[in-house]
């Protein structure tokens, strides 16, 4: 089952996705949220890159169907009988009367004549309309052959361009990451060479004695990952079984542009679990947020997307309960979280 897409799409570039060197950070804590704001950055244009790869798809389609339909139309326009062409010609061609006196000489009687010149002039008549037909038939698959390489080539030009984007992006990323791990490590020495010399400072104080004891008190275990919850009820047997699928999929990693079957981005996660219950969807947040049937917050049932953004650049899949799940962000791993967790919903489907 295949959702309709709307081909030959518009990709417009977004303000502020194009980037200069990266900045450079103070603090630990300054570098995750300037990852954090890449990361973003990062993941719009990354679903802009999904969409443009669906709609190169669709023009490279349309452009094979019009190359088709223009060779049916030239094999139809050189199967015609060559002397039928040649009658149709001399219909539109004033005194030409080569073809009434061949028939003249030819012809056994006066009547003979006059009956050849009738079918002549039918033959001639009916040979003009088809020839103008599939003419213009010709005319028009080599209009639509020409729109449709041109579609194309703007298609991959948008895709290109984005894919550019995308790449100065992901090093922007990979450089705050490193900086976050960088300065992380310095914060970490630096607080444990204050401990060591305030430490000594006590240790050499007049009349201070340190108690005896333990040593600085082991950090947490991490607590473990909880199960995926069930999903609540309610929905289609297809929204049902994506939901199973979505929920199946917690743990695996986040990368860009992924659709399965181990790592995932948004829209890959919500293609592969619909995929799953035979529904196929575009591999773009912005694409799926015209799919289906339009819903509100309090008609929201299992399998529902939901979209947020404006443009939308993120979609997640509804669980029940309050609850979603979704591959949200790179270092995130695809997880269950509040529909509120992501900020304003600008947008809910029904896809089953």
């Amino acid at each position: 089952m295949l959702l309709g897409t709307t081909a030959g799409l518009t990709l417009a570039l977004l303000p502020g996705t194009a980037t200069a060197d990266p900045e450079q950070a103070a603090t630990a804590a300054q570098a995750s949220a300037l990852a954090a704001e890449a990361g973003h950055r990062l993941e719009v244009v990354t679903e802009q890159v999904n969409e443009a790869r669906e709609v190169l798809a669709q023009q490279q389609a349309a452009a094979e169907q019009a190359d088709r339909a223009a060779a049916d139309a030239r094999s139809q326009l050189d199967a015609l009988d060559g002397r039928l062409r040649e009658v149709a010609r001399s219909a539109y061609t004033a005194g030409d009367s080569m073809a009434e006196l061949d028939l003249l000489m030819t012809s056994d009687s006066a009547e003979d004549f006059v009956s050849s010149l009738a079918i002549l002039d039918r033959i001639a008549g009916h040979t003009t309309d088809v020839l103008a037909e599939v003419g213009e038939a010709a005319a028009a698959a080599h209009r639509a052959q020409a729109d449709a390489e041109q579609a194309e080539t703007a298609a991959q030009r948008s895709l290109d361009d984005l894919s550019a984007q995308e790449d100065r992006l992901r090093d922007d990323v990979a450089d705050y990451q490193e900086q976050v791990a960088a300065l992380t490590a310095a914060e970490q020495e630096a607080a444990a060479a204050a401990q060591r010399a305030l430490a000594a400072q006590q240790a050499g104080s007049v009349g201070q004695s340190a108690p005896a004891g333990a040593g600085p008190a082991a950090a947490p275990a991490p607590a473990a990952s909880a199960p995926a919850p069930a999903p609540a009820g309610g929905g289609s047997g297809a929204a049902q079984t994506a939901v199973q699928t979505a929920l199946a999929q917690v743990g695996d990693a986040y990368v860009w542009g992924a659709g399965g079957p181990d790592a995932f981005d948004c829209s890959g996660l919500t293609q592969y679990a619909y995929a799953a219950a035979g529904i196929s969807l575009p591999h773009s947040s912005r694409m799926q947020s015209q799919m289906g049937t339009a819903v509100s917050r309090a008609e929201l049932q299992p399998g529902d997307l939901i979209f947020y953004y404006s443009p939308v650049s993120h979609v997640a899949m509804y669980i029940g309960n309050g609850q979603m799940v979704h591959a949200s962000t790179s270092t995130q791993p695809v997880k269950v979280v509040s529909v509120d967790s992501m900020g304003g919903i600008t947008g809910m489907r029904r896809i089953a």
